[in-house]
């Protein structure tokens, strides 16, 4: 009788071990599922939000790139008016340089420019 009662013992405690086995199992494959399901969700984010911002770039770039033709129209008008600006100037002024050079360096020296 003894011996069955450990027969008894040893069916029970590897029928816990098992049950204990599958339980663990099915613990992983929840984990596993719950991770896949997670990086699936994680990569679908990812892809919205890097769409959202490669839409804002191109719209950015495209309103850029739009006026750029204006941007460089009123670049050539401003230039062209600091240089007329410039030579307006030098040429009001020159006369006073020269008269100006004439008094430091004297007129009968030979000036080098």
């Amino acid at each position: 009788m003894a011996s069955n009662r450990g027969q008894g013992g040893i069916q029970q405690l590897l029928a816990a071990e098992q049950e204990a086995q599958r339980i663990v199992n099915a613990a992983k494959n929840e984990k596993s599922a719950r991770l896949k399901q997670a990086k699936e969700e994680a990569e679908k984010e990812i892809a919205e939000y890097r769409s959202k911002l490669e839409a804002e770039f191109q719209k950015k770039v495209s309103d850029s790139s739009g006026d750029s033709g204006a941007n460089v129209k009123r670049l050539d008008k401003e230039t062209d008016e600091k240089i007329h600006h410039l030579k307006t100037e030098a040429a009001r002024i020159s006369d006073d340089v020269v008269a100006m050079l004439l008094k430091y360096y004297g007129a009968d020296k030979t000036i080098i420019i």
